[in-house]
């Protein structure tokens, strides 16, 4: 049986230069360049002005107000008889968002290579040792299939029957288990000490057996790592002292002994190509205990509309007949001309609501950015600022999870202003941050031998008039990466 019912729904839609405002905005800085040179690539009607103009003198301008012009995303389309083309128009050379926000030395003329040391990888490394080797062809070839499955910590995780099996169907190579356990021991010989271990124990015994073998400290070393790694690791060094007959001196010398070990062998000889350059969207500095808020360039590219392709439209449309292929040209033209004008209006509206955010966010804690104390911070949510800046709160929240900002007292990530407030027994609110400050504080004065436990610290607090339970205590604790009480024990 067939049924009609009425239904209202209401539906938000997302015009595209809302999409591309929302997409830009997530772009952290370092990332920034690439996504305009993509866009530069796809759409001849845009051009980048500092390419055009590159030998030019870099033009530079006072702060922009970040409250002014601002964007409206609902702008309509209008039919082809309505399409303004002064609205695509930019005369050339004049940019009023380009590269006015940054005074810190980003003239071509001052940018210079960064040389990058030619090192060889970890697995090249092996391989050349391997290469030096007087070994068979078989061996060599077991030897190369070792070192191809080492990880990147340079541990061989598989075992020795999948190794056999790999070298008879792929290299067709016919090796016995006895023969490639003793390759492993040949690669095990090669540096970085350490690598070729099937286990954390192998790894550190490799390491010490390399060491002098007279040595009473390596001796009783490598008779903890072989006999007693579980209590070394858990630092029950109490039980260590009676099970090895040692004073506290001794086992001192020899728990320092195995701590100058490499657990991961494999990066110690790897470039670190994978790092992401950390690039401040924002620059802070104090003039006389005024704070001054400017914008990296890198924000603020001087993109325009292709002069060629607005003449191109220009003839297009004046023509007096238009057939079937001058219309589409004519709407193609219309519609590079649309995504370069969008384009430019999101990177210029990305431009202002980073400026709005972080200049709320900077009023919102002068007093931290004037000191760089800690104890400074207020007590901030997302909704804060997005209620000071008459945004959204997934927009300040885009912003804060991947910006960073400049300061004299370092760089720091948007998001790491934001904080819970705890309530003190005077009444006042403070910023959760000042309580992680005095509990790190307290951590560091600590005596080793006896470090403070969480109840301890729970305690301190409260004398000092924090209230909180030993529980959040204990989260602050692994939110700053401190581990408990016994594993913070020295001798």
């Amino acid at each position: 049986m067939l049924k009609q019912n009425l239904q209202q729904k209401l539906l938000q839609k997302l015009s595209p230069q809302q999409i591309q405002f929302i997409k830009l905005l997530q772009v952290p800085t370092v990332s920034l360049d690439t996504r305009i040179k993509e866009e530069l690539e796809e759409n001849p009607a845009l051009e980048d002005i500092s390419l055009a103009n590159i030998n030019e003198p870099e033009e530079q301008y006072p702060d922009r107000d970040p409250d002014e012009d601002t964007y409206n995303g609902d702008e309509e389309k209008g039919e082809m008889d309505e399409f303004n083309i002064d609205d695509y128009l930019q005369e050339d050379n004049v940019n009023d968002y380009g590269s006015r926000y940054d005074q810190n030395g980003d003239d071509e003329d001052e940018r210079k290579e960064i040389p990058i040391a030619v090192q060889s990888s970890f697995f090249e490394s092996l391989q050349s040792q391997l290469d030096l080797l007087p070994v068979s062809d078989k061996d060599f070839a077991i030897g190369k299939q070792i070192i191809g499955s080492l990880d990147d910590d340079g541990y061989l995780r598989r075992p020795i029957m999948s190794l056999t099996d790999d070298l008879a169907f792929s290299q067709n190579v016919m090796a016995e288990d006895e023969e490639v356990e003793d390759m492993l021991k040949v690669i095990q010989s090669f540096d970085p000490a350490g690598v070729g271990a099937r286990s954390l124990q192998e790894c550190l015994l490799i390491q010490l057996r390399k060491k002098d073998p007279n040595d009473p400290i390596i001796k009783k070393a490598i008779m903890v790592v072989e006999d007693y790694l579980d209590e070394f690791t858990r630092k029950h060094y109490d039980k260590l002292e009676r099970s090895l007959n040692m004073n506290s001196i001794e086992l001192r010398g020899v728990v320092n002994e195995i701590l100058k070990l490499n657990p991961k062998p494999g990066d110690s000889n790897e470039v670190s190509t994978k790092q992401m350059q950390v690039i401040p969207d924002f620059h802070i500095s104090n003039n006389d205990g005024t704070l001054i808020l400017t914008l990296n360039s890198k924000n603020a590219p001087e993109l325009k509309v292709s002069r060629s392709y607005q003449e191109m439209f220009q003839h297009y449309d004046k023509a007096s007949q238009k057939d079937k292929k001058l219309k589409e040209a004519v709407q193609f033209v219309k519609q590079k001309l649309d995504s370069a004008k969008w384009f430019i209006d999101a990177i210029k509206q990305r431009q202002q609501t980073l400026l709005k955010t972080m200049n709320a966010i900077m009023q919102y804690q002068y007093d931290f950015f004037l000191t760089g104390d800690d104890k400074n911070l207020k007590p901030m949510i997302l909704k804060d600022i997005a209620d000071r800046i008459g945004m959204d709160i997934s927009t300040v929240s885009r912003v804060a999870n991947s910006k960073y900002v400049q300061t004299e007292h370092g760089t720091f990530l948007l998001k790491s202003f934001f904080s819970e407030a705890i309530q003190t027994e005077s009444g006042e609110e403070v910023s959760n941050k000042e309580v992680k400050k005095i509990l790190e504080e307290h951590i560091g004065q600590e005596d080793k031998r006896h470090p403070l436990a969480d109840e301890k610290l729970t305690d301190i607090l409260k004398d000092a008039g924090y209230n909180i339970a030993r529980r959040t205590v204990a989260k602050y604790r692994e939110q700053m990466n401190i581990p408990v009480a016994r594993l913070r024990k020295e001798l």
